[in-house]
């Protein structure tokens, strides 16, 4: 074998993978009861039968044929997939412990490499959210204080969209700057202008980033980590853009800690200061520069990304449903007239408070949720998954529970109201996923959709461009946005 060729190297290494693979999981597994799934082929596994684009489809097909609970397999690596509410409840709700472990993908671990907050593990994981779920708190998450700050960026995103006079314009970087400026408030103490180019750079990288994360060429380099790093650049790409956000966090929090006051912690950096110096006598340390890097980093995408892009699912069925956008409205008129909204007003509009809920229900933004592990051998549901089994608990799944949807497939706000038009909440909405892993700013998140939708609805129709086809399918990306398209902002007299 002429092991020069580049070819033949390749498929010497993805054999030699494979027989490495085969022979230490057949070792390891022996014992253990993982639930059916597809035949698997060798080497690529189910691969084949996936919609590379849009894995979520796929996966929530199959648990029609397979069950709620079945096994995948990506490449070399099985993966366990729970599907419908009451099986995902089940592991992240009341097996919470079991299923606490965030699965090593090979991309992910190459951005965060076990710092930060959503990507991380054991310890660290947990000394991290807990610091991020307090600071967020001091910080305003869920109180008045951050409360004007999202009224106050409201103003600003009514004026920009004011100056586009009723022409057609697409809102995917102007709601990225507004909602990204909330979190930026409580990391940085500071706000950007929406054509700031330190901003655009930072917002147009994350962008970019949760495209290719979720793309069908990071499938691959997924299921072979080591061949892909010769067959594509996703890596590369991926992880120069990393680099400049780091480099701008690393540049922001090395400023603030020359002027750093541990009597006048002014954001979530200065706090993080504070705990690394207070740090100095710990032999154990959590508190570096780089689980610093990487929590900034976590925060500012996760608090900006899913928003935003809720968000623009909203403006878009707005102007798909006129008819709802019309009952939105005629509410907002009836209780808070012409006035500034509130949160507290969400209690008493029980019609947009389910459109608003129906929207993150339908927009399904991130449709796979983020994968996780099994931190100890469990019996779960008649199956023996072993410690470290790779979980996906599918939230398409969950959201589109025929169960506990009547009309999953269609946008229905009527899901989350009774026959009296009062509103109901129902158990299987789970957009920020469940348990100890769930969404760390859940709170921050729903005060800032209902402050800004109710913002733009109370001074603008949207209605889409003459001539326009509405396409309600979504983006390819590891959150799913709309599909790109302009739309028209018509100022309300």
């Amino acid at each position: 074998m002429n092991i020069s060729d580049p070819i033949t190297l390749v498929l010497s290494i993805i054999l030699c993978l494979f027989l490495a693979l085969f022979f230490f999981g057949w070792k390891r597994n022996y014992r253990y009861n993982l639930p059916p799934g597809p035949r698997p082929l060798p080497i690529i596994g189910n691969l084949h039968i996936l919609d590379l684009k849009k894995p979520y489809q796929t996966l929530h097909q199959l648990s029609k044929k397979y069950g709620p609970v079945y096994t995948i397999q990506l490449g070399v690596e099985k993966a366990v997939v729970l599907c419908g509410y009451e099986t995902v409840k089940d592991a992240l709700v009341n097996h919470a412990d079991e299923f606490l472990g965030r699965a090593k993908v090979p991309i992910f671990e190459e951005i965060s490499k076990g710092h930060g907050v959503i990507f991380s593990h054991d310890e660290n994981w947990r000394v991290m959210r807990r610091f991020a779920l307090l600071t967020l708190r001091d910080f305003g998450m869920g109180k008045e204080s951050i409360e004007s700050k999202i009224s106050e960026e409201s103003d600003f995103l009514v004026k920009k969209l004011k100056s586009y006079k009723g022409e057609p314009f697409d809102n995917t970087m102007i709601m990225n700057a507004a909602v990204g400026n909330i979190i930026i408030s409580i990391l940085l103490s500071k706000r950007f202008d929406y054509e700031d180019p330190t901003l655009l750079k930072l917002l147009k990288i994350i962008s970019e980033n949760i495209q290719l994360v979720g793309s069908p060429m990071a499938m691959l380099y997924n299921a072979y980590p080591s061949v892909m790093t010769w067959c594509s650049n996703i890596h590369t790409v991926v992880m120069r853009n990393i680099d400049e956000l780091h480099e701008f966090i690393r540049e922001t929090f090395t400023n603030q800690k020359k002027i750093l006051d541990v009597n006048d912690q002014r954001n979530l950096i200065d706090t993080f200061l504070v705990k690394q110096q207070e740090e100095k006598t710990n032999s154990k340390l959590h508190f570096t520069n780089k689980n610093l890097e990487v929590l900034v980093t976590d925060l500012f995408a996760a608090g900006m990304d899913t928003t935003s892009t809720t968000l623009r699912w909203g403006l878009l069925l707005m102007m798909k449903y006129p008819e709802i956008q019309s009952k939105v409205q005629n509410e907002i008129e009836k209780v808070i007239g012409s006035a500034a909204p509130q949160a507290s007003h969400r209690k008493v509009m029980p019609y947009t408070d389910a459109v608003i809920h129906e929207i993150q229900r339908f927009g399904n933004i991130v449709p796979t949720n983020l994968p996780h592990a099994t931190t100890q051998d469990i019996n779960f549901r008649g199956y023996l998954l072993p410690k470290g089994t790779y979980v996906i608990p599918l939230l398409t799944s969950v959201l589109y529970d025929k169960d506990h949807f009547a009309k999953a497939d269609e946008f229905y706000p009527e899901h989350f109201l009774d026959s009296s038009g009062n509103f109901v909440r129902k158990e299987a909405f789970m957009p920020f996923s469940a348990g100890k892993r769930s969404c760390a700013g859940e709170s921050l998140a729903k005060m800032e959709l209902f402050l800004f939708f109710t913002r733009l609805l109370q001074n603008f129709t949207f209605q889409a461009p003459p001539g326009a086809a509405l396409d309600l399918n979504p983006a390819i990306g590891f959150t799913t946005g709309p599909l790109p398209h302009k739309i028209c902002a018509i100022p309300r007299v």
